[in-house]
């Protein structure tokens, strides 16, 4: 037990430990009104900030040639097991492809089926040099395909003012190219409208 004297030194000592920046007037100025609000510093704790992954640039792609096919590489025969892992996936994806299936539903999984790995003919174009390519989709771009054919040749083919068939198991469907520029990725989200006819 302390006396009343010690009590009130103990207080003030107190109160110049924990409000440092105050006077000794106004710290008086506190107990008189017996309102007394002690300061504390907290430690501000340092966020590590997180360092992103930065890709490369659509540059720097380009500059590597990321994309780019070695003249080698460009065989046919090479890419023959990618059609039949691309068959088998049509047929999971159109539940096995059956007699009874209905074209629209076979040609509505087609619009927003990944297209790597099909053969397709080009069928129909304003620019009659393009018509009776057939080959395997090596890659498709928003506006181009680059198709593989059976001579060993890469085609570079523009979906514009194209219409290009697709057969498998029977079922042939047909891509218009003009209504078909978008990247495979932004395809499968796109809800395509059913229309009549459609012209070059």
């Amino acid at each position: 037990p302390q006396g009343s004297e010690e009590a009130k030194a103990f207080v003030n000592a107190f109160l110049k430990r924990s409000m440092p920046k105050m006077k000794d007037e106004g710290i008086q100025d506190i107990l008189t009104r017996k309102a007394v609000v002690l300061e504390h510093y907290s430690k501000k704790k340092t966020k590590q900030k997180r360092k992103k992954t930065k890709g490369f640039t659509a540059k720097q792609r380009r500059e590597m040639r990321l994309f780019e096919i070695e003249p080698e590489q460009q065989r046919y025969t090479i890419f023959l097991p990618l059609h039949e892992l691309w068959k088998q996936y049509i047929r999971d994806l159109c539940h096995g492809l059956k007699p009874d299936a209905q074209p629209h539903m076979v040609q509505g999984k087609l619009l927003k089926a990944d297209l790597h790995g099909a053969i397709v003919t080009v069928t129909k174009s304003k620019c009659p040099s393009y018509v009776g390519i057939t080959g395997i989709i090596l890659q498709e771009f928003k506006h181009v395909f680059k198709i593989i054919t059976k001579e060993d040749k890469l085609k570079v083919v523009p979906k514009l003012n194209n219409v290009f068939s697709l057969e498998i198991d029977g079922f042939i469907s047909y891509i218009y190219g003009s209504k078909f520029q978008l990247r495979a990725s932004e395809r499968s989200a796109k809800k395509f409208k059913l229309k009549g006819t459609i012209d070059l």
